[in-house]
């Protein structure tokens, strides 16, 4: 069994392989890349048993069958040659492996491409299509707001909600919360999972150049289709919890100010914070904005003055710095919004006008309560 291949092409394909890589498995077979081949093209997968990444190149073969790679060596080598055609040539008896380049020769160890795991099928599935910007977009949107607690594993993703007339991607960790809407997205029927965070990572570094992706989902599992690659993933298992609920609705306070302003100034005075709360006061009066910190443990303090809208009444709130500056990189508009309703009750920030048509963003960030 052989294949010509194209070194840059191959080290391009394996290197969006290689994030679904953990540094030690359970099984010894999962350190391998799988290549499946048949007349023309290469099938390569890579998987954890949670996500699986696949991947199609076109490669110089009649062959037929498959081979467990190493993946760490296969990475390393091609990442020492230059742009030129490799020969793998396999011998499927011992699973020895023969690279020939121009320059020389390199023998390595395979593994019995049969022992992979096999992707599961995915039964009386369910589909949609949305353009990749679109699904790009609710991922980087709300990603960072997804939590890393081990023991509440249902928001440590991001939950889907598919509508009739739209959309809708929520990430929280308890302490803010991100709700990202589509009313220009349509679903065919009504569903909602939640999707780790590894799989949607590999998915919106690998699909940047797609125009759109096709998600097929179950009860246990989702796959995403876009180009000759499809990842699939097992979803988050629980109830996630009832979002709407903590979002204040009536928040007669409200400030527009310039994003980049009330980041930079935030940046700034968060130097001077305590390193345990990270906690910033900001404090309202007519149209100025005062962004205070303090640590009173090393007498280090800071605070600035910026002109804002401001509607309500005069106000107190401290905020951890880390969460502010989090969602307000996040966010493009050139203005943004904080409407809160009183200091012990959550802030939300919205940007003043949408960066693309049809989506809504909403982030909550809950207060920390302020030293007398």
């Amino acid at each position: 069994m052989h294949f010509i291949v194209s070194s840059s092409q191959l080290l391009r394909h394996l290197s969006s392989l290689s994030g679904v890589l953990n540094s030690s498995n359970t099984l010894p077979i999962l350190d391998n890349f799988l290549f499946e081949l048949g007349p023309g093209e290469a099938v390569i997968s890579a998987s954890d048993l949670e996500t699986t990444m696949t991947t199609k190149l076109e490669v110089k073969t009649e062959d037929t069958g498959s081979i467990a790679v190493p993946a760490k060596m296969l990475l390393d080598i091609l990442k020492a040659f230059p742009d030129i055609p490799l020969t793998f040539k396999v011998d499927p008896a011992t699973y020895a492996i023969e690279l020939t380049s121009d320059a020389g020769k390199y023998k390595l160890t395979g593994a019995n491409g049969d022992e992979f795991p096999k992707s599961p099928e995915l039964d009386d599935a369910a589909s949609m299509s949305i353009e990749a910007n679109a699904l790009i977009s609710a991922i980087n949107r709300t990603l960072f707001a997804a939590g890393n607690d081990d023991l509440r594993p249902v928001m440590s993703g991001i939950f889907f909600e598919f509508y009739a007339e739209s959309v809708r991607f929520v990430a929280t960790d308890a302490h803010r919360l991100v709700r990202y809407g589509r009313n220009d997205v349509k679903a065919t029927s009504n569903a909602q999972f939640i999707v780790p965070k590894k799989p949607l990572n590999l998915l919106k570094n690998a699909a940047s150049h797609a125009e759109a992706v096709t998600m097929t989902y179950t009860d246990s599992n989702a796959r995403f289709q876009f180009d000759d690659v499809t990842i699939i993933c097992r979803l988050i298992e629980g109830k996630y919890p009832n979002y709407e609920a903590v979002i204040p609705k009536d928040n007669p306070n409200r400030m527009v100010i310039s994003r980049t302003s009330f980041l930079q100034a935030i940046r700034r005075v968060s130097i001077f914070a305590n390193k345990t709360t990270h906690q910033v006061r900001l404090k309202l009066a007519g149209s100025e904005l005062v962004v205070s910190a303090e640590d009173l443990d090393f007498a280090n303090e800071a605070s600035e003055r910026l002109n804002c809208s401001y509607t309500g009444e005069d106000m107190e709130i401290g905020f951890n710095s880390r969460f502010l500056m989090d969602m307000l990189n996040n966010l493009s508009s050139a203005d943004v919004s904080l409407e809160m309703s009183a200091p012990n009750r959550a802030g939300i920030i919205k940007p003043t006008e949408a960066e693309e048509a049809g989506e809504d963003v909403l982030m909550l960030v809950m207060p920390v309560m302020l030293n007398a």
